[in-house]
């Protein structure tokens, strides 16, 4: 029998050469003493707006931009002191957020209503949604003549046309949100036992609930614009009829005060909207920036 030489054995390997890692500088950066502190957010945004104001006043102090043009800030503060102090703007502001205040009451009821028998009917849809969609498509700027032959010229013509503004966006975002409802959580409610109301109360509306709030945020922003609009049917009282009583003087101080004012009612309404975002939809992430 022939015995078989065994294998050499194999040299050992001599242990990798390990040499230390080169430093690597952190992704964060060191906020050490010496580094100066991040500007705050809301200061950064303070920025913009400040130097806006400052061009305009140097503009209107070096006559490039006229006072029949356009008042400077200064002029525009001191007649918003005036309106304040003699009671005239508190009392115009309080008459146009009682008008956008009804008109928001009924176009919202109206709209919601529309929307969920549209949106929770197939019956319903095919009744309603080609309606609203005809009428949708119409300016209702257009419709103020017809709205003081039906309504004459007093305050029910101008809460009629916020009401029009505010049911169609309504109407159009809580529909979309009703129909965006994920399938298959209606069906995992059916296969927890809910009936057709079981699946509407806990599932159907609160699944419409972000466009609900999307669409109250534009809703808002078009009860103002139609606001303008029909302050200006023979109004005797509010932010429009300041406005048309300016005009008609050449008050440019008064005008832009108005308009101020109405940016402000305008970011404080969306300043709710998005409070009652944070509160009512709690159980949606969402993505805020980087």
């Amino acid at each position: 029998m022939t015995v078989g030489h065994a294998p050499p054995h194999s040299a050992p390997h001599s242990p990798p050469d390990i040499s230390p890692l080169p430093d690597v500088e952190p992704l964060t950066p060191d906020r050490g003493p010496g580094r100066t502190p991040t500007v705050p957010r809301w200061l950064r945004r303070t920025v913009g707006p400040v130097l806006l104001l400052a061009l305009w006043q140097t503009l209107s102090a070096t006559g490039v931009l006229p006072a029949e043009a356009l008042a400077s800030p200064g002029t525009i503060a001191r007649a918003g002191g005036e309106l304040i102090g003699d009671g005239t703007l508190p009392t115009a502001m309080g008459v146009s957020l009682r008008r956008v205040a009804a008109g928001l009451l009924i176009g919202g009821i109206a709209g919601i209503a529309l929307a969920l028998v549209s949106g929770l009917s197939r019956l319903g849809e095919d009744l309603v949604d080609a309606p609203v969609q005809m009428l949708r498509t119409v300016p209702w700027v257009g419709l103020i003549p017809l709205l003081i032959i039906w309504l004459g010229i007093g305050e029910a013509p101008k809460v009629a046309l916020i009401a029009l503004g505010v049911a169609f966006h309504l109407y159009l975002n809580v529909y979309a949100g009703i129909r965006g409802v994920d399938a298959q959580l209606v069906e995992a409610g059916q296969s927890l036992g809910l009936g057709r109301w079981g699946l509407v109360r806990h599932v159907v509306l609160p699944g419409a609930l972000p466009g609900a709030m999307t669409g109250l945020r534009y809703s808002l922003a078009t009860a103002w614009l139609a606001l303008v609009f029909g302050e200006s049917i023979n109004a005797d009282a509010g932010i429009g009829f300041l406005m048309n009583q300016a005009r008609e003087f050449f008050r440019t101080d008064v005008i832009v005060v108005c308009l101020v004012v109405y940016a402000f009612l305008g970011l404080l309404a969306d300043a709710v909207v998005r409070t009652l975002e944070r509160l009512l939809l709690q159980w949606r992430p969402t993505f805020t920036g980087q």
